[in-house]
């Protein structure tokens, strides 16, 4: 799998987490807000922007409704897991390159 263009925004890589398993709109702020221990609070308008945009680049994709087609769930694919693996890679390696020069820095 090849690697990132950039980096994933913080809110993309919240939901990509939150979506490895099925979940529907309400329940992924829910989750995000969760996960960032409330200090990330997804709008409507950006999570569903998010959504779009992921379902476009096969990234997530849209589980079919029973019955209340407003309660779709979604759910990650195998290329949207690479990507989130490819960005955890990419944040732990800033984390502890990091911590690498700030803490020698401190002493």
């Amino acid at each position: 799998m090849g690697t990132i263009n950039g980096a994933l925004t913080e809110a993309v890589y919240y939901i990509l987490l939150s979506l490895m398993q099925p979940m529907h709109g309400y329940g992924i702020m829910q989750n995000v807000e969760k996960l960032s221990g409330g200090r990330l609070k997804l709008a409507a308008g950006t999570l569903y922007g998010a959504i779009s945009t992921m379902q476009e680049k096969g990234w997530i994709f849209a589980l079919s409704a029973d019955g209340d087609s407003r309660k779709k769930e979604y759910m990650i694919t195998d290329t949207g897991r690479e990507m989130l693996k490819s960005e955890y890679r990419r944040l732990k390696e800033l984390v502890e390159n990091g911590k690498a020069v700030l803490e020698e820095d401190a002493q």
